[in-house]
């Protein structure tokens, strides 16, 4: 029996994907980054629990994928489709329930690829789980950025329109240029030959994992300091302090 609990919590994250999915079409964004959160939470368990319980499985590789295609893969593409469209109209009110009713922006849609070029992110995002599944070496460290990191910047977007409400901030989110740069710059990352550590604990001695206990501690204070604004910084420490450490270890 213990051997299907790691799925069973896989599947908590597919479920929370599907429910994601729904929220990001219908343009609340709030409750879709949510969904996604609680995703990545169930991301990150299974693979403890299969560790812990030593029920490691191909079945479950795949299955993690899978669930991470749709959770960490479609849904940041549909927000980032969805914010797109909002550029387009020149801005949207931080109410988004409202938004879900707004036809100005489907009606621009129809005169403009530009909202399905977010799709550019689900399309990195299916390639990088397909190279993942095939690459034997990347069980200790990933190459290219992990698709729920990208995901939780994809997502922090709205975040930040929404709490953070400030004039400048929401100006350069909804540019249509910046949007533009993100996608492409999250489109890269995922692929990018670059070597990122993993935040998997073989033990929990400080000597053995003292990156992920300095990464985790920066990236507390600053959530708790920046709240949503810190999820950007946050992934920008994550890669530079990896950099880092790999240029480091070359030196040695």
């Amino acid at each position: 029996m213990k051997r299907h609990i790691p799925n069973l919590i896989t599947l908590g994250n597919l479920f929370c994907g599907c429910v994601a999915v729904v929220f990001a079409v219908l343009n609340q964004l709030e409750l879709a980054a949510l969904f996604v959160f609680l995703g990545i939470f169930f991301d990150f368990f299974d693979g403890f629990a299969a560790r812990l319980l030593k029920a490691q499985s191909p079945l479950g590789l795949q299955l993690d994928s899978l669930a991470d295609m749709v959770t960490s893969g479609l849904v940041p593409g549909i927000v980032m489709f969805q914010l797109l469209g909002m550029s387009m109209t020149g801005g949207w009110n931080v109410d988004l329930s409202s938004q879900a009713t707004n036809n100005t922006f489907w009606v621009g849609l129809k005169v403009s690829p530009l909202p399905f070029l977010g799709f550019l992110v689900t399309l990195a995002s299916g390639y990088r789980l397909a190279k993942f599944n095939i690459d034997e070496n990347q069980q200790s460290s990933f190459v290219g950025l992990p698709t729920p990191a990208n995901a939780l910047l994809i997502l922090s977007l709205p975040l930040i329109l929404l709490y953070h409400n400030n004039n400048v901030l929401n100006s350069i989110i909804l540019n249509q240029w910046f949007l533009i740069s993100i996608t492409l710059l999250s489109a890269y990352l995922l692929n990018a030959r670059i070597s990122l550590f993993a935040l998997k604990f073989k033990n929990w001695t400080f000597k053995d994992n003292t990156l992920r206990y300095i990464f985790i501690i920066v990236s507390l204070v600053l959530i708790i300091t920046m709240k949503f604004m810190a999820i950007p910084f946050v992934i920008a420490f994550y890669i530079i302090s990896s950099v880092i450490a790999n240029i480091n270890t070359k030196e040695l």
